[in-house]
């Protein structure tokens, strides 16, 4: 038998020609995270957030549901198998957790205030997410949007968000910064606004004594400069490597970003063409990179009338099913009464994929003859599906192991096999 012919001198010269290559891929493509993703971000005017915020949209998202024929006519109406059985899931959900990420909004619906009524709100908000989180009611995500780095509205955003940690590390007494703070920085336009970014929160984490790295914030991509800069090349994928690993999220802005290209305003939609670009991009900048991806939001509230309400309902739920088919796993909420349909169409759309899933699944891990023969890659992707369904209550854990006939520690082990698994996956 003939042996290799390459000597190990050629392979560490290969070895060596490819080392910068080796580090980019483990340092700037590190993989999708383990962390769980939210299924959608609230926004609510920062000085409209009480500590029962969340349990007040779960109980109005009830309430409008109720007077248009509750939720198991709604999953009907909207055409959703086992509208039974979604209604039950989607009902606890509501009475449990009913926001998954809530954002105090100090940018566009807050407005301009005068400086001491802004500081004021943003000490208040500080404190209020502490009683939040000490009293257990706050949502597993919680942060604030704070002004945009451009020039006429930096100081003020940076202010704003200096005197919000201070007050909630103020008030958090031993338990710091919650696990689940989320920053938001809007309207960015160039790579050096997310560096100064970066410095910001170094210099906050050195004041506060917290832990290099501790802060870490979303960008949320509202200009047609971060899609295509002047010089050719494409910002929002640099932006993620400038931020030094503090990128979170990238989300998409519909109507900031739409009305920058000149979109009138009644055709500014998720949906718009410009707006499927606009994420296609951003989503091949996420790909391998740990970060996030969101979508933006409707503006078409589920209000008024019956026939108003049905088809709001309609649009949303259809909005929903569609960036989770392209493979996009949050969108924006502005409405208690756009809970059910995030929730409904969100369910479905695990609940329609559930069981094929888990059978390939146990059929790959048992090694059971199939016709359908999954590789590592694919096997991979189903248990992210799944991991998914899970975290956001649409599938039980319970009938998963039934059906897998594997725990749900080693569904996270093939969902991420280079991360650590928390406490609840390694049950």
């Amino acid at each position: 038998m003939r042996g290799p012919t390459l000597g190990a001198d050629t392979i560490a010269r290969i070895d060596a020609e490819l080392a910068a290559t080796d580090k980019l891929l483990a340092t700037a493509y590190p993989g999708e995270g383990a962390g769980r993703q939210p299924v959608h971000t609230v926004y609510v005017p920062a000085d409209s957030f009480t500590t029962d915020l969340a349990a007040r949209w779960g109980a109005e998202a009830l309430a409008a549901l109720k007077e248009h024929g509750g939720l198991e006519h709604l999953a009907a109406a909207l055409g959703l198998g086992q509208p039974e059985q979604l209604a039950e899931l989607v009902r606890r959900k509501l009475e449990s957790e009913p926001i998954e990420d809530l954002r105090l909004d100090f940018e566009d619906g807050y407005g301009s205030r005068p400086e001491d009524e802004e500081d004021a709100a943003a000490e208040s908000a500080g404190r209020l997410v502490a009683e939040a989180v000490a009293a257990g009611t706050v949502p597993p995500f919680i942060g604030i949007r704070f002004k945009c780095f451009e020039a006429p509205t930096r100081a003020r955003g940076l202010r704003t968000l200096d005197l919000f940690l201070s007050s909630l590390l103020e008030h958090s007494a031993a338990r710091g910064l919650p696990e689940g703070l989320v920053l938001t920085l809007p309207k960015v336009s160039t790579v050096a606004q997310v560096s100064a970014m970066v410095t910001a929160c170094k210099q906050l984490e050195h004041v506060h004594g917290l832990p290099a790295g501790r802060l870490r914030f979303e960008v949320q991509m509202e200009t047609p400069q971060l899609i295509l800069a002047a010089d050719g090349t494409v910002p929002v994928a640099q932006l993620i490597h400038a931020g030094a690993g503090r990128v979170s999220s990238l989300h998409y802005g519909t109507y900031d970003y739409s009305a920058s290209l000149g979109i009138a305003a009644a055709y500014q939609s998720m949906e718009h063409p410009a707006a499927d670009y606009a994420k296609s991009v951003m989503q091949v900048a996420v790909a391998g990179t740990g970060v996030q991806l969101s979508d933006g939001s409707t503006n078409i509230l589920p209000l008024g009338d019956a026939g108003n309400v049905a088809a709001a309902w309609a649009l949303h739920a259809r909005l929903v099913r569609r960036h989770l088919e392209r493979g996009i796993y949050q969108g924006w909420d502005l409405h208690p009464a756009q809970l059910p349909t995030r929730y409904l169409a969100t369910y479905a759309f695990y609940r329609e994929g559930f069981e094929a899933a888990a059978v390939r699944l146990k059929n790959y891990v048992h090694k059971i003859g199939s016709t359908i023969l999954d590789e590592p890659a694919t096997a991979r992707a189903l248990a992210r599906f799944i991991h998914r369904g899970l975290a956001c209550g649409a599938v039980e854990e319970a009938e998963f192991v039934r059906l897998a006939d594997i725990g749900t520690g080693q569904l996270a082990a093939l969902a991420h096999p280079n991360s650590t698994p928390t406490p609840e996956d390694q049950r």
